[in-house]
């Protein structure tokens, strides 16, 4: 494919704060501008079509792209959504989210038929953020909209004409260079030097998102002591104060949020869950401490102060130098010369 230009086609029309392109635009590792421009080795010729970076005037001459893709005459493209899909069906009239108006009409098309259209002839299917990957905020219970993410309405085991299952990217809002790490992966994927993108059960890429907040936590060998914060300002494990670290799929902790600073743990906040399908109807309130916290940490409690202790005693005796090391005039290393 080194002569293809793969198109990569960018909706954000979905229920959503367009929070995740706003993020992308602080990825660094490696930066969007190094992909768009073709910065990087390995990359075919790509062309974005994001409304963020669209240079155009918009309106038809933008949406001209989009359109060509629905007739087939744009190819390859990957098809990317952010923000969550309103249930255009429970409607008597009018629409959720709209991206665009019907050719020859006044009328918008909207947000899931441009799914419908595109979503059968793409490459690869790309939902960014939570709220596209699995519904997120407008999704939670007692909606009127009856949102969805794209594994939903799609279907958990579609996948696209190429044989690639839809590639989720969750955060609320996304780590801006987890996004763009995948969008590298994806293009070297079409042109021919990367294989399959590896995904989990929920779509998310594995080396991504393959260990849990707590596993990359600087805060987590206080959890294993037993020792746990009762205010915001302490460098202890935050589970007590409503941190769900421990079971959240995420690599913020070790990745930091902007330049490799920064993410919740890592500033003294608690982890709320938004990278999981489940965000937030089952991590809510967010503020009391999780369910099984309260028998793990319990747990850890008693067993912690056992495991602190005796380190303390450990600690206390590697902290101090070997008796042999004095400034008298005996020599007492146990060194014996050879006669």
């Amino acid at each position: 494919m080194a002569d293809t230009v793969v198109n990569v086609l960018w909706i954000p029309a979905g229920l959503s704060c367009d929070g995740d392109s706003v993020a992308l635009t602080n990825a660094s590792q490696p930066a969007i501008e190094e992909i768009a421009l073709g910065a990087l080795p390995g990359l075919p010729n790509v062309k974005f079509h994001w409304p963020l970076i669209e240079y155009s005037l918009g309106g038809a001459e933008f949406l001209e792209a989009f359109f060509k893709a629905e007739r087939g005459e744009l190819d390859p493209f990957v098809l990317v959504v952010e923000g969550s899909i309103a249930n255009e069906k429970i409607l008597t009239e009018g629409y959720w989210t709209g991206f665009g108006n019907e050719p020859g009409t006044d009328q918008p098309r909207t947000f899931s038929a441009w799914i419908d259209a595109l979503a059968p002839k793409a490459w690869a299917v790309l939902a960014v953020g939570t709220c596209a990957t699995y519904g997120g905020i407008h999704a939670m219970s007692g909606n009127p909209t009856g949102a969805m993410g794209i594994l939903d309405y799609l279907g958990w085991e579609w996948k696209s004409k190429f044989g690639l299952p839809i590639v989720c990217v969750p955060g609320c809002p996304i780590q801006p260079d987890n996004l763009s790490e995948t969008i590298l992966y994806l293009l070297w994927q079409a042109a021919g030097i990367a294989p399959m993108i590896p995904l989990d059960e929920a779509g998310r890429p594995t080396w991504l998102f393959g260990s849990t907040v707590h596993e990359g936590c600087d805060r987590a060998g206080y959890y294993e002591q037993g020792d746990f914060a009762s205010e915001y300002d302490s460098p202890k494990c935050l589970v007590k104060l409503g941190c769900w670290g421990p079971v959240v799929k995420c690599n913020v902790p070790k990745r930091g949020w902007t330049g490799g600073v920064g993410g919740c743990p890592n500033v003294g906040g608690i982890c709320i869950g938004c990278t999981m399908p489940g965000f937030p109807d089952k991590f809510m309130p967010f503020m009391d401490e999780p369910p099984g916290g309260k028998l793990s940490s319990a747990v850890s409690t008693v067993y912690g102060g056992m495991v602190k202790t005796l380190r303390n005693f450990t600690m206390n005796t590697v902290d101090k130098e070997p008796k042999w090391r004095h400034n008298r005039p005996q020599l007492t290393t146990g060194y014996r010369p050879v006669k």
